[in-house]
């Protein structure tokens, strides 16, 4: 039933390849996350973007600025909280913990206070919220390729200076790589895939579909570009069985992605042991 509903299904068929196409950055990016572990510095991205999101919708709404697209107020958002996340860090040192949450909750208010003075229903704020997989379109599609590739370009030529940047930052300093500017260059790339995959699964399920398949996939090799190709195959799996199981529970697909994401960690912890235990570095 499911494969023939596949075939006939223009709106599945569309999720179908946002999710191949979401997969790339998710294993690609996740990867630098899980290995820098910056993975809460991502959800507190991911967070802030409802302020964007609010902003652009109260515009669209209140002055009938009908180009304004939420999804542009959430590359903004992403992207001016990445690089404001980095610069205090590297300029000010401060506490790690206290910028993210910092940036959280400063994010979310401003969405909350922008969607309170809007008129009208906020479905699409609950699509960014939640995901919604099949409202994706033709033109979605081609942004999420266009981003791919750009992204897979960042990452193949600056490939040997992030893995400096993530391994050794000391060492990566004396080789002479700017690793102030190259450690905000990461986070754009992160805040640009959170946006990829915030119409996948929202934005607050994103920080599972982009640490969890990598996090999966480095329990068994300790290889970078391994660990990538690996992760870019559970996050599909992960996403195909999700779109399955919620069709056929009944179920929003993007909660179903995340929890199938997370039973396969738990599931997997146990055989990570048992090859430790048998294999011990």
């Amino acid at each position: 039933m499911l494969i023939a509903t596949l075939i006939t299904d223009p709106f599945l068929q569309m999720a179908l390849w946002a999710s191949l196409l979401a997969s790339i950055a998710s294993g690609t990016i996740g990867s630098f996350v899980v290995i820098k572990r910056i993975a809460f510095l991502a959800g507190s991205i991911s967070h802030s973007i409802l302020g964007g999101i609010g902003l652009c919708i109260w515009l669209q709404r209140t002055y009938h600025i009908t180009w304004l697209d939420p999804l542009y107020g959430a590359f903004a958002a992403a992207i001016g909280s990445a690089i404001l996340l980095g610069w205090i860090h590297l300029h000010y040192r401060q506490r790690e913990d206290a910028l993210i949450a910092a940036i959280w909750s400063t994010g979310m208010a401003i969405g909350v206070i922008f969607l309170s003075l809007t008129p009208g229903t906020n479905v699409e704020l609950m699509n960014f919220l939640f995901g919604n997989i099949l409202w994706i379109g033709t033109k979605d599609l081609l942004l999420l390729a266009v981003l791919d590739i750009a992204i897979l370009c960042f990452v193949l030529f600056y490939y040997l200076r992030f893995l400096a940047l993530c391994f050794d930052e000391q060492q990566a300093l004396l080789r002479g790589i700017p690793v102030q500017r190259l450690y905000l260059l990461l986070l754009c790339l992160v805040a640009v895939s959170i946006v990829l995959l915030i119409q996948v699964i929202g934005t607050i399920l994103v920080i599972a579909l982009l640490t969890l398949p990598a996090t999966i996939a480095s329990l068994f090799t300790y290889r970078l570009p391994l660990i990538m190709l690996l992760a870019t195959i559970l996050s599909s799996l992960f996403s195909l069985l999700g779109l399955g199981a919620s069709y056929l529970l009944d179920w929003p697909p993007g909660s179903t992605i995340a929890l199938i994401a997370a039973i396969a960690y738990l599931a997997l912890l146990p055989l990570r042991k048992k090859i430790m235990q048998r294999n011990p570095r």
